[in-house]
């Protein structure tokens, strides 16, 4: 996914600065869609330079003037393109995928404390996801659609259900290597 397409859908329902866009996306798609305050204004100086937003200075009287930006008719249309087309593929790489597939040249206590680390890890995520429901209240002052909402909440699902399928699968695998399944060297 891109940047300028998640910045273009906040936008697409109101103009922000981006300092907004930033606590927006920390409000909501932080899980799995993280951005840095200088990687948004990056892109928005981009997406200016596409057509796809525009800027208009808002004057403060106690405080610098502001930036605000707002998407365009063109950027409306390139929001809509992308999310109706279908993704690429994603680059096929894992680094998990390169340790699983050698860990056959140590020993199965070294491959247990491996993917037990793996399962903590997972263990770990799951309970950040606990805290994303409280998180993402914050984000209901930037929506009110409750079917915006829903689909927000439903990445996170998403995100939780394959957590806890790749969870069960370690889990299983750890076992197998406890109970002697897993043939030694």
């Amino acid at each position: 996914m891109s940047l300028e397409h998640a910045i273009l859908g906040f936008l697409n329902a109101h103009p922000y600065s981006g300092y907004n866009l930033k606590k927006i996306f920390d409000a909501s798609v932080r899980h799995f869609w993280p951005a840095d305050q200088s990687q948004i204004y990056r892109t928005l100086t981009r997406m200016n330079e596409k057509g796809w937003v525009e800027i208009e200075v808002v004057r403060q009287e106690s405080r610098p003037d502001r930036k605000e930006y707002s998407i365009t008719p063109m950027g409306r249309d390139e929001l809509r393109r992308w999310l109706l087309s279908p993704l690429p593929p994603e680059d096929n790489r894992s680094a998990d995928m390169i340790q699983v597939f050698f860990a056959g040249q140590f020993s199965n206590n070294e491959v247990l404390a491996m993917f037990e680390r793996v399962a903590a890890q997972m263990r770990t995520g799951l309970e950040r996801y606990a805290q994303i429901p409280r998180e993402i209240e914050a984000y209901d002052e930037y929506t009110t659609s409750p079917r915006e909402f829903f689909f927000g909440m439903l990445t996170l699902d998403i995100g939780i259900h394959s957590l806890k399928s790749n969870l069960a699968f370690v889990e299983n695998l750890i076992e197998r290597i406890r109970h002697g399944e897993i043939p030694e060297n």
